[in-house]
């Protein structure tokens, strides 16, 4: 096997950490199902398991995009562990709410995490980080591969 750049590796890692994640909050969710009154699982244990394994392939898109990307290693590096950190932070809230029970919608005010108040400017800035972070890393990653697929 030829060697793989750092930012394909990082990626390929996280989709198996992500795919993982999924399965283990799967059981979590069944557990909660099986002995709810209600046949469910808190909210925010379905969206920890939904969100970690469409995480997973994403991941791995997020590692053929560096692949074939035309940018440096370290650009491609970076462009991946910025989407890697933001998919396992939302993945982390959402374990922790579930935990919790703390909440059905982490948006609702006043942002409740456990039995703390959040002030309103760090969910709004965690979000904004979040959809610029990603938004910016996946278009140099798609831009560095179209460059290098159609030889632009």
């Amino acid at each position: 096997m030829e060697n793989l750049n750092y930012s394909v590796i990082w990626a390929i890692v996280f989709s198996g950490i992500f795919l993982w994640v999924g399965m283990l909050t799967g059981v979590w969710k069944y557990y909660q199902i099986r002995y709810s009154a209600q046949a469910r699982a808190h909210y925010y244990v379905d969206i920890a398991h939904r969100s970690s394994l469409l995480y997973a392939p994403a991941s791995l898109i997020l590692a053929v995009l560096a692949y074939f990307s035309v940018w440096i290693e370290e650009i491609n590096l970076i462009f991946v562990l910025i989407n890697l950190f933001f998919f396992s932070f939302s993945i982390l809230s959402y374990i922790l709410h579930g935990w919790l029970k703390d909440t059905t919608n982490q948006f609702k005010q006043p942002h409740q995490m456990g039995r703390w108040h959040l002030p309103k400017w760090v969910l709004s800035s965690a979000m904004l980080l979040l959809v610029i972070g990603e938004l910016v890393a996946t278009a140099g990653l798609l831009g560095g591969a179209m460059i290098g697929l159609f030889k632009i």
